[in-house]
């Protein structure tokens, strides 16, 4: 590694570490590392594989890696479900942040699953498990405590196509923007209750943008 790269990788470590000391948590010097690194690997990828439209590494900091970390608070369960992971977010920096829990990353995208395999050996994240499948197509025997997603524009659709894999009475995480009223009304018809919709305070990140907790509610899923 040369001087420079050095030097920008220092930086980028920094403004890792401010913002999440700014979002209130607090992570362990190896963690910052492996987050570092994490969005290090993700940029090095991006550049011929096209992974994210975010381009400026600076900008994965608040629009991807913040924004993951901000629903850090509120995990529960030990064996959760990231559909439609994309380039593994959240499902990384959380893997980073809980290495008690068990992390599966679901996506259809080969190339995205091929950076997760290799992000997983990297990084050394023995707590995550990497699918490539679509997740209709995704069957399980041990059912999820939670499924969580950044990847869906409508609610329903993320409990009409996932609903199968989680365990009853356990919880859909769904990263949402502007508070999704209309769409919870219909997740709602769906064997569904909302727990709560909580306002997340992502540093240097513009919009609004909350965590809808859902329960499952539908005693045939995982089944």
């Amino acid at each position: 590694m040369n001087l420079h790269s050095t030097q920008n990788s220092q930086e980028l470590a920094k403004a890792i570490a401010t913002g999440v000391s700014s979002m209130g948590l607090q992570l362990t010097q190896s963690q910052l590392e492996r987050l570092t690194a994490y969005l290090l690997l993700l940029n090095k990828w991006n550049k011929a594989y096209n992974l994210t439209a975010v381009r400026d590494i600076q900008q994965m900091i608040p629009r991807h890696l913040l924004d993951s970390l901000s629903v850090v608070p509120y995990i529960e369960g030990s064996h959760i479900l990231d559909v439609g992971t994309g380039p593994g977010l959240p499902g990384i920096p959380l893997a980073i942040c809980f290495p008690d829990k068990q992390f599966t990353l679901l996506d259809s995208n080969g190339k995205k699953t091929r950076f997760l395999v290799q992000a997983k050996s990297a990084l050394q994240l023995d707590n995550i498990q990497v699918v490539q499948k679509r997740v209709e197509q995704f069957q399980v025997d041990n059912p999820f405590d939670i499924i969580v997603s950044r990847a869906f524009s409508a609610l329903q659709d993320m409990v009409k196509w996932t609903q199968h894999l989680l365990a009853p009475k356990g919880y859909f995480y769904a990263m949402k923007g502007v508070y999704p009223k209309e769409e919870i009304q219909q997740a709602e018809a769906l064997s569904t209750k909302l727990v709560k919709s909580i306002p997340l305070e992502v540093a240097n990140c513009e919009g609004e943008r909350h965590l809808v907790i859902l329960q499952n509610n539908n005693v045939n899923s995982a089944s």
